[in-house]
């Protein structure tokens, strides 16, 4: 299908088909069903928060069309204020996040519809998310807390809360419990090169604890 050969070494990509018709050796095919199995079991877990990230985002990537505040969802969803953000994996690999620190619609559905359209097609780290991308897409929805200002780094954990850095008009933020964030250096490392802030800049810190909504198998 392809070759390479950076500095002097070769790399190539290539697939094979099973000539002889048997599915047991049709590898392809038994990994796809295998991820539709799973992903099968991922949706029975979702709760209402994930569903309407995923509802959202399969139908905007499907027609462009704004998916209305469906009849029958719960007075949290519905009468609450909070900011929000909608994440996007495929295979655990980061497919989009967009998110909004303080709530920007009437409640936490229309909150959550905004950032899932943000998330699939308004990420400028990827390419807006494709159709066929949709069956293998997990979603995860985050509820932020009210951001309380911190003195001390000693007062952060990045396990349980998330962090704001503030200086001037510049603001980063990074969600709590992330994967390879373990240490609150590393935490304040990566929310500071978000929004380039040098790490010995006078800025402020806040921290905010998150409600977190996800139903994964994979």
């Amino acid at each position: 299908m392809s070759y390479e050969g950076p500095f002097g070494v070769g790399y190539a990509v290539c697939a094979y088909e099973a000539q002889d018709g048997s599915q047991e050796r049709d590898f392809v095919k038994r990994a796809l069903n295998e991820m539709e199995e799973n992903m099968k079991r991922t949706r029975s877990k979702e709760d209402e928060y994930v569903t309407l990230a995923r509802k959202t985002v399969e139908l905007y990537t499907k027609t462009k069309k704004v998916l209305e505040v469906p009849d029958g969802l719960s007075s949290e969803l519905l009468d609450r204020k909070a900011g929000t953000f909608v994440t996007l994996k495929i295979n655990g690999k980061l497919r989009g996040c967009i998110g909004t620190i303080e709530p920007t619609c009437r409640n936490i559905a229309e909150e959550i519809i905004r950032n899932a359209i943000s998330a699939c097609s308004q990420d400028p780290r990827f390419d807006p998310v494709t159709v066929d991308e949709l069956p293998y897409i997990t979603y995860s929805v985050d509820v932020l807390g009210k951001a309380e200002k911190v003195q001390s780094k000693l007062e952060l954990d990045p396990k349980k809360y998330g962090v704001i850095v503030t200086k001037g008009y510049r603001r980063g933020l990074l969600l709590p419990n992330l994967e390879g964030v373990d240490t609150v250096e590393k935490q304040l490392e990566i929310a500071l090169s978000k929004t380039g802030i040098g790490p010995h800049a006078d800025y402020t810190i806040e921290r905010f604890d998150v409600v977190r909504y996800e139903a994964s198998d994979l």
